[in-house]
């Protein structure tokens, strides 16, 4: 078999392209962009207090605490998409997997809303 006929040529290709594709996009958006810096423009922002006082200061950590929760239990339900595509050839025990993650997502959900994680106030 020859090197053109083999199964990675193919993926090969396809991740030359995407180099390329990735490297040519880059340099174009430093290319064309306009670099006009400024004091606002430079400084941390979205944090959830001031970058401009002493680090030593304390901080509510409610924020990274819904933040983390969110993160949690947004990764978790990345798995309903391919259970749901996959829904008709799946066993019983597929389902009932499928069905135990639930109700595990669900007592931690409700774990978290009952200790109040979930409360900003």
């Amino acid at each position: 078999m020859t090197l053109l006929n083999s199964e990675f040529t193919k993926i090969l290709i396809m991740l030359f392209f995407s180099i390329f594709l990735a490297s040519f996009i880059l340099f174009l958006s430093y290319r064309l962009s306009t670099f006009n810096p400024d004091v606002e423009k430079l400084s941390a922002y979205e944090c959830g207090f001031d970058p401009y006082g002493d680090a030593r200061n304390v901080f509510d950590v409610r924020f990274y605490l819904v933040a983390i929760l969110f993160l949690i239990f947004d990764l978790e339900a990345v798995y309903f998409f391919p259970w749901c595509a996959s829904i008709s050839f799946l066993s019983m025990s597929g389902l009932w997997g499928m069905i135990d993650f639930i109700l595990e997502l669900l007592v931690g959900f409700i774990y978290a809303w009952e200790v109040g994680a979930l409360d900003w106030e």
